[in-house]
């Protein structure tokens, strides 16, 4: 057999597991169909374009799962980690990067070694031999969509992921407006100003309510289905369920001061993060959408201090579709009808940049070590990353299997400590401690260049 591995897709689990694979030694093709082929969210042709978001989330090592993640990725010598930090914008407790540059750092990166190549072209079928990674994430083409049904005798499961809007900062009111981190969170003043603050009144949401559900929403093709994931629901969903739901999800005012009137407790806050280093974009967290182009900006304009804004991306909606894993992936992450493939990233089941980042990075090794005629020891379940893949290879349930993030409730109990929210930060730090602990066990027991 071939020893050269093949990745299909070039996202974040793509480019990851590239990465990883040929600091092993192993020679690697990245099949990227863009620019050639292009997909609804992305712009540009570059490896681990940022789509959805600017934000790989919580950067807390100690008391956030997502955190523990990005700690273990960084001790296994994580590409995008490493790119992320040297792209860092301020965003207080979050690690949120400026995405081109990001993007191009990493497409710069592999390309510069001498073993990773991209190849340009679409991959509609399954290959019956060699040694592949499928790593097509949330947009993966009809065809290879329709070769993957028609092997695993399944239906794709799928639900739609919803885009937010990037607004022009020059295009804000910041009299009305102010910077600031909920409870002033970060070490620097920058960190503590990571955000715009939009507040409202209890009649302006009320408005904002009465607008969000009579405005024109995008319809969905015959056949389709809407099965959102509730990590990255539209807000006009989030507003469907029920009229006080943003109000305490990403519009709740808790932790915020508005400067230009100290007195006054905002009824609502609508919140903008930066999107690129300049800080000429900002976009606005928690407000994926599917309301159709026009509506959206008659009814963001209500926000104040949105009043003039001018939007460098309005919001959009695309199908996400992924595997019942827990039914056709192996513990190698392979599919159990044919071992020479494996999966990674969105299209497994696992939600987030960062998730499907991780994903890629076990792919990859666990393919070099195969191509090398090595034996990987198994992915300690007690670390974020082995919480993650024992879900979807067979942890979770398959029958309700839904896209998941990483979270302490994957993670093994752990005896003797409180359980209960008043229990809850111990125990997270147990979590983590432990975690870290077993994961730097597993990476000694490899030979991987640092």
């Amino acid at each position: 057999m071939d020893k050269t591995l093949h990745i299909v897709g070039g996202g974040m689990a793509g480019s990851e597991a590239a990465w990883q694979a040929a600091r092993l030694g192993v020679d690697v093709v990245i099949h990227e169909m863009r620019p050639k082929v292009e997909t609804f969210a992305h712009r540009t042709g570059n490896l681990a374009e940022m789509v959805c978001s600017n934000s790989f989330r919580s950067d807390d090592h100690e008391q956030n799962a997502v955190g523990l993640l990005h700690w273990e990725m960084r001790q296994a010598g994580s590409l995008i980690m490493q790119t992320a930090g040297e792209h860092r914008l301020p965003a207080g407790g979050a690690l949120a990067v400026d995405r081109d540059p990001f993007s191009e750092a990493v497409t710069a990166k592999l390309l510069a070694l001498p073993n990773v190549s991209v190849s340009a072209e679409e991959i509609c079928e399954l290959p019956s031999d060699g040694h592949w990674i499928f790593a097509t994430g949330p947009l993966t083409s009809g065809a290879l969509g329709k070769a993957l049904q028609a092997e695993t005798g399944a239906e794709a499961l799928a639900f739609f992921d919803a885009i937010a809007p990037i607004v022009y900062f020059d295009t804000i009111d910041m009299d009305t407006a102010w910077l600031q981190s909920r409870y002033d969170k970060g070490e620097t003043e920058e960190e503590q100003k990571a955000y715009i603050n939009c507040p409202m009144t209890k009649e302006q949401y009320e408005g904002f309510i009465d607008a969000l559900l009579a405005a024109e929403k995008t319809e969905f093709h015959e056949g389709e289905t809407a099965g959102y994931f509730d990590g990255c629901l539209p807000i006009e969903v989030m507003a469907e369920r029920g009229r006080e739901t943003l109000r305490h999800g990403p519009m709740k005012p808790i932790g915020l001061t508005n400067p230009h009137k100290p007195e006054e407790k905002a009824y609502a806050v609508v919140q903008l993060r930066r999107d690129n280093a300049l800080g000429t974009l900002y976009n606005i967290v928690g407000f994926q959408t599917k309301m159709k182009y026009g509506a959206q900006t008659e009814v963001f304009r209500r926000i104040p201090g949105l009043q003039n804004a001018s939007f460098a991306r309005l919001g959009g909606i695309h199908r996400n579709t992924f595997l019942n894993s827990p039914t056709l992936l192996d513990a190698q992450m392979r599919l159990r009808s044919r071992p020479n493939l494996r999966f990674a990233g969105q299209i497994t089941g696992v939600e987030g940049y960062v998730e499907s980042a991780s994903m890629g990075l076990l792919a990859g090794r666990m393919a070099a070590a195969e191509i090398l005629g090595h034996e990987l020891p198994q992915v300690p379940q007690d670390t974020a990353h082995g919480a993650l893949i024992h879900h979807i290879t067979g942890g979770a349930e398959a029958k309700t299997f839904q896209p998941m993030n990483v979270n302490f409730g994957l993670f093994r109990p752990l005896e003797g400590l409180r359980g209960g929210r008043r229990g809850r930060k111990d125990r997270y730090k147990g979590y983590t401690d432990r975690a870290k602990t077993v994961w730097q066990e597993w990476l000694a027991a490899q030979e991987v260049p640092a």
